[in-house]
């Protein structure tokens, strides 16, 4: 049977907050550990019928790429929905979400920029 292992190293600061977050996997079309500012993982707790989560990301990660990151993480959640469980009203349904919440993001950058000049 083929194993592939993912593999996330996370540097803390003196106050346990995330300085740097590498990952490599074994499927990783780059060599040796890549460097990202981010990560959620989630993992399926079949004897408790819940979720285990952990978001992590470091202290340079900016506010708005956190949000559009979220964004991201739903829209993937609606490809997954549709593809894996044909439930084509629940994935509208969470893509229709992120398209709002897309415009809310978009919407304070442009405040913020306004502010800025």
């Amino acid at each position: 049977m083929r194993q592939s292992e993912i593999k996330f190293t996370v540097e803390l600061d003196n106050d346990n907050v995330p300085d740097k977050i590498y990952w490599d996997a074994t499927d990783n079309p780059n060599e040796g550990l890549s460097d990202t500012k981010g990560v959620s993982i989630a993992v399926w707790d079949h004897y408790h019928h819940n979720t285990l989560k952990i978001d992590l990301w470091t202290k340079d990660m900016e506010v708005g790429d956190m949000k559009r990151f979220m964004i991201e993480i739903m829209g993937g959640i609606a490809s997954t929905v549709r593809t894996a469980t044909n439930d084509a009203p629940m994935a509208d349904e969470i893509d229709t979400l992120c398209r709002t919440l897309s415009k809310r993001v978009e919407a304070e950058l442009r405040a913020e920029n306004q502010a800025d000049k």
